[in-house]
């Protein structure tokens, strides 16, 4: 499955029965931090969490056209906001970003918002320290 470098925001969410139709609420954060506005259109893509643990990456979509591994969508010290998903086997903070790139957060709980600064990064997962709690 290939996920367009244009995305803007990720998070889960339950799809709701209304009067007229179904409904998905975007949390009141996604708008918070400026990468989307009320009133705008926006492309939406729902992705099963089965289907989510089986994601393939699509590699024509590399910046690097003289590698065959995909390269990492994060950069050492880049900032972030990211929401915790998983505690890992070490009890840390697991947090996905684009094409499902693991990001590894000391300190992190499930379900909270973080904002973090990229210490490590590695081809298939890197390492964000928590700057600022709960978005």
């Amino acid at each position: 499955m290939e996920i367009s470098e244009q995305l803007l925001c990720l998070f889960s969410a339950s799809v709701t029965e209304s009067a007229d139709g179904y409904t998905i609420e975007v949390p009141k954060r996604e708008v918070d931090t400026g990468e989307i506005a009320v009133g705008e259109t926006y492309r939406v893509a729902l992705i099963d969490d089965a289907a989510a643990a089986s994601t393939t990456i699509d590699e024509s979509s590399t910046t690097d056209a003289d590698s065959d591994e995909p390269q990492p969508p994060v950069e050492p010290g880049e900032l972030r906001y990211v929401e915790i998903e998983d505690i890992g086997k070490q009890g840390d903070g697991i947090a996905r970003v684009e094409r499902g790139y693991v990001i590894i957060v000391p300190g992190g709980e499930i379900g909270e918002r973080v904002k973090i600064e990229v210490s490590e990064v590695k081809s298939n997962f890197a390492v964000g320290e928590i700057i600022e709690e709960d978005f």
